[in-house]
């Protein structure tokens, strides 16, 4: 009977690379959406089987679990990880699963500001009192990043949070190869905490500069509070009553991420390379040039990444 893997997230960028990466290696590949549309068409070409349902509800994924023999668990920074986490661990433990790769961040720890951080390291917690097979990545920040300010890096200004501290940026699809291989083989990775870095490190400075090299046209880059990079962001223009908005939603999930995590990576948190990329995939990761060399072409788009 031929090997399947669960993949959630399926349509995110790390989800996608592992779909792709798993099927490379001749496994079936049971990809979860949360609906149809043209990101998961574009998996079953690829040759996934397309199972919808929705992470925060313990009966679809019990079904989406049911028949395979490891699975990828990734949550996006919102509210709901520690509730999905209990419902995945549960349906894996049901389900005599083999391998769980689970999806944390490098700031994850029990004293992190973030809550997402803080709710990832508790995530890892609830993982491993279950009991089930788990092996956790902790990837600084992707060299994705870069294509997420599009619109900014069109005005010739990058305008972010984040000073003078370094981070070594990593591409999805060298996290993806990393979960593949850990899914495909997981007996020594099994209990394992890998922190995930990219080939060098860089400030923000920086990576703009290595944008503006790519994509051949002048870039600056000015370092704003938190506050600032929200109303650019969400395109509110500035006035007494649109200040007040924006401050009274201060304690979103995503932007007191944002808040705490640029303190973090001025205080070395996200910091520091290693060879683990490559020990376990047997390729080094991509570098941040070659990465925005195969990604030139976002930058002059119309459409949004």
């Amino acid at each position: 009977m031929a090997r399947t893997f669960l993949v959630t997230g399926s349509t995110g960028h790390t989800g996608h690379n592992t779909v792709k990466s798993l099927l490379e290696a001749g496994v079936n590949v049971r990809a979860f959406v949360h609906r149809e549309d043209e990101r998961s068409e574009a998996l079953h070409k690829l040759g996934a089987e397309i199972v919808t349902g929705n992470i925060l509800d313990f009966e679809s994924v019990r079904a989406a679990v049911e028949g395979v023999e490891g699975a990828y668990f990734v949550f996006p920074i919102m509210p709901g990880i520690l509730q999905a986490t209990a419902y995945f661990a549960q349906a894996a433990k049901e389900a005599s699963l083999k391998s769980i790769v689970n999806m944390s961040q490098i700031s994850a720890r029990r004293e992190a500001k973030s809550h997402a951080a803080q709710d990832h390291w508790l995530a890892e917690q609830v993982f491993n009192w279950s009991g089930v097979p788990v092996t956790h990545l902790r990837p600084t920040l992707f060299a994705e990043w870069a294509l997420y300010w599009v619109d900014q890096i069109r005005t010739g200004s990058l305008r972010l949070p984040f000073g003078t501290g370094k981070h070594a940026p990593i591409a999805s699809a060298d996290q993806a190869r990393v979960i593949a291989k850990i899914l495909l083989s997981p007996e020594r990775h099994i209990g394992k905490v890998y922190p995930l870095y990219g080939e060098k490190e860089y400030t923000f400075a920086e990576i703009t500069a290595e944008i503006s090299k790519a994509i051949g046209k002048p870039l600056h880059y000015e370092q704003v509070d938190a506050y600032e990079m929200k109303k650019l962001t969400t395109g509110v223009p500035e006035t007494s009553e649109n200040k007040r908005f924006l401050n009274k939603i201060e304690g979103d999930t995503l932007w007191q991420h944002f808040q705490e995590i640029a303190k973090d990576h001025q205080n070395g948190v996200f910091a520091g390379t290693n060879d683990t990329v490559e020990k376990i995939t047997g390729q080094r990761p991509m570098s941040l040039p070659d990465f925005l060399q195969a990604n030139r072409s976002v930058f002059s788009s119309s459409r949004r990444v």
